[in-house]
């Protein structure tokens, strides 16, 4: 886990209480306004909510220095640094939630939501944040119809993938990988990777939200074709080794 540091230059001694008096009073009004944010009246930022506030990412196909980062409890999502909060985010969704930093400033950072619509970022203070760092990054190709896998931007495989119909499509843009689920119940592919993206045209499927996975599927006809619901399939051998890519981590979908 990193931390950022701060240093500070020598400044005569008025000086330096004036700037505290200053420093104490952001601090305190600061503070205030983060302690009086009633979390109850806020929505949760999940796969099943939409919130219509969010700023949506600016560069939806730029890449990312990798940090990610794991609110300890729920916190409060602000559409800029000091503006009012629009959302709030958990720390579970499918087991922890970790999200991809795109944007940092100081004491903030800006992530990618699992929320509606598809792009939703939001700002969280950085106190209160587990921070780490993937090395991976997953391309998923919609035209030539192929998941690529990178760690340290070295390639570890590309596979033909099955990925939306022409009426269902995969979303474009950056998104990352939400949580890992195995559930021995599910014929198609007992393992299923969610990811923070949804579906553009179907609001649920399955008996769920819509929500765009990555995960197998018994035949293997439809790797190479254009013919999922919109979630992306993969063959065996890919699928184990996004198994081991942790949570957080950049997924890049286009139309290349």
């Amino acid at each position: 886990m990193r931390r950022d540091e701060r240093g500070g230059t020598s400044v005569p001694a008025l000086a330096v209480l004036v700037l505290l008096g200053v420093v104490a009073v952001v601090g305190i009004l600061g503070n205030k306004k983060h302690e009086t944010v009633d979390l109850t009246t806020l929505t949760a930022s999940t796969t099943s909510t939409t919130i219509t506030t969010a700023p949506l990412d600016a560069e939806p196909f730029a890449g990312t220095t990798g940090l990610v980062v794991h609110p300890r409890a729920e916190a409060a999502l602000y559409s800029s640094p000091d503006a009012d909060a629009f959302g709030k985010i958990g720390p579970t969704q499918f087991g922890p939630t970790w999200l991809p930093v795109v944007e940092q400033t100081d004491g903030w950072v800006r992530v990618l939501l699992p929320s509606k619509p598809n792009r939703s970022t939001g700002w969280l203070q950085d106190d209160g944040l587990d921070r780490a760092t993937s090395s991976y990054v997953i391309r998923v190709h919609t035209s030539s119809r192929t998941l690529e896998l990178f760690e340290n931007n070295k390639s570890l495989g590309t596979w033909k993938a099955g990925v939306g119909a022409t009426k269902t499509p995969t979303p474009p843009g950056r998104t990352f990988l939400l949580g890992s689920i195995i559930d021995h119940k599910r014929s198609a592919s007992p393992i299923v990777l969610p990811l923070g993206a949804h579906s553009p045209t179907l609001d649920t499927f399955g008996g769920g939200p819509g929500t765009v996975a990555i995960h197998g599927w018994p035949n293997p006809r439809v790797f190479g074709a254009a013919i999922s619901a919109g979630c992306v399939r993969v063959p065996k051998t890919a699928l184990a080794h996004l198994q081991k890519v942790p949570l957080g981590t950049l997924v890049l979908i286009d139309s290349k």
